[in-house]
């Protein structure tokens, strides 16, 4: 049994599918205990039997469409025409595009291909430094993460159980705060320039009539679903025939031919986290039923009474696998054995989803390994070290606003008590 868990793990190391890895490890983990490995098959299937899971093919096809449109040039031009002439304009859209884009495409690898190229010749052209506008760029490419209609924040409602309509509103605040932070170090970072036009009436109804399909998108979801018209999946269903019409039917920015190829395109990413999630599935009962979670509790509290040094650890874990894993792997593989560790220490589910995200999202562009400084490196055909330096003071406002949103819960839970 020792041999096949090494093989399994060999395996891992060789880059073999993160579902084959998870599954070889539950059938060996059930077999390793004398329990019928038809059950795994049975953990699996309940997959089917989670309500919320249809949200997440139908948002992934919706910003795929976008991700594929002309979406992002229109949105970057409302942006700049209403927020370009005031100080640091020009990075504050950049940082508010980013986040928009990414909340509805779900990836940071995306929003850095199709807004990168557009915005940092833009960013240099506006008189700011290089390595102050690709540090910029590469941050902010997963910034959207907390807000709604967040792909990792609808899995993490799968995985965890819990609504994700809370999660929404919980993500709304802290992403905010770090909008703001960031948004601010922008504007004091900014290029001595002559006083900047605001924006003639003319250039604003223009910028406003070219992205008008787009701009309610937002209200779309958030009104709906808190307006009591529609649920999760519902919504995500609404967002997807919406978007369907305006890039394809109003915009023209797609052509019908090219709807398989996008279809196949957003549905070969979910599938991929299906099987993942339905073979984690499995692995998770196992350790729910075999008490590790509990054990591993009992462990930790033996040397940890502290509930906020336990979250202190927990940052600094959470970002390392953030450094190492993408989102949606680290989610499923992570999230079912911390979170009745966290309930132990008395953390809210919805709290622990904000400062689970929170650390992935800044581990995307942590040393050595964050996957946004290599598609960054890549994009701008710049060396990784040269991405590293740029994104170092972005990296410690980022790390604030974790410490922020983990010791204050009062941002995430707030809303959720307005809302009710």
């Amino acid at each position: 049994m020792n041999i096949l868990k090494l093989s399994t793990l060999v395996l891992a190391l060789l880059g073999a599918p993160l579902f084959l890895v998870i599954a070889a490890l539950a059938l060996i983990s059930f077999a390793s205990v004398d329990i019928d490995l038809s059950v795994v098959i049975i953990e699996m299937s309940r997959l089917a039997d989670t309500p919320m899971l249809v949200s997440l093919p139908l948002f992934i096809f919706a910003g795929t469409m976008l991700s594929e449109s002309r979406a992002p040039e229109r949105i970057l031009m409302l942006s700049r025409i209403f927020l370009h002439w005031m100080p640091g304009g020009l990075a504050v859209v950049s940082l508010a595009v980013c986040a928009v884009f990414t909340a509805f495409t779900g990836a940071s690898g995306v929003t850095i291909f199709a807004l990168g190229g557009l915005l940092l010749p833009a960013l240099i052209q506006d008189g700011y430094s290089e390595r102050f506008s690709m540090g910029l760029i590469t941050s902010s490419g997963s910034l959207g993460l907390l807000f709604p209609p967040s792909l990792p924040l609808i899995l993490y409602g799968v995985i965890s159980e819990t609504r994700i309509d809370h999660l929404f509103l919980a993500g709304i605040l802290p992403g905010l705060l770090m909008l703001i932070l960031l948004m601010t170090y922008s504007i004091r970072k900014s290029p001595a320039q002559a006083k900047k036009t605001k924006p003639t009436m003319h250039e604003a109804l223009s910028a406003i009539r070219e992205a008008a399909w787009e701009i309610p998108l937002p209200v779309i979801i958030l009104g709906g679903i808190y307006g009591g018209f529609f649920v999760a999946g519902e919504a995500a269903a609404v967002t997807c025939l919406y978007v369907l019409i305006v890039e394809v039917l109003i915009y023209r920015d797609i052509k019908f031919s090219e709807l398989p190829q996008i279809m196949s395109k957003s549905m070969m990413l979910f599938g991929g986290i299906l099987v993942i999630l339905a073979a984690s599935m499995a692995s998770t009962n196992f350790l729910i039923d075999q008490e590790i979670p509990a054990r591993i509790f009992e462990f930790i509290r033996t040397y940890i009474d502290s509930k906020y040094t336990f979250l202190l650890l927990l940052n600094i874990f959470l970002l390392i696998v953030g450094a190492m894993l993408d989102i949606f792997s680290a989610l499923v593989l992570i999230v079912p054995l911390i979170l009745p560790i966290a309930i132990g220490y008395d953390v809210h589910p919805i709290h622990l989803g904000i400062i689970f995200l929170t650390n992935l999202q800044i581990g995307y562009c942590t040393p050595p390994v964050g996957l946004n400084l290599f598609l960054a490196s890549y994009r701008f055909e710049k060396p990784i070290v040269e991405l590293y330096r740029s994104t170092l003071p972005f990296l410690g406002l980022l790390i604030i606003t974790l410490l922020i949103i983990t010791y204050i819960p009062w941002l995430s839970t707030v809303l959720i008590g307005l809302v009710g």
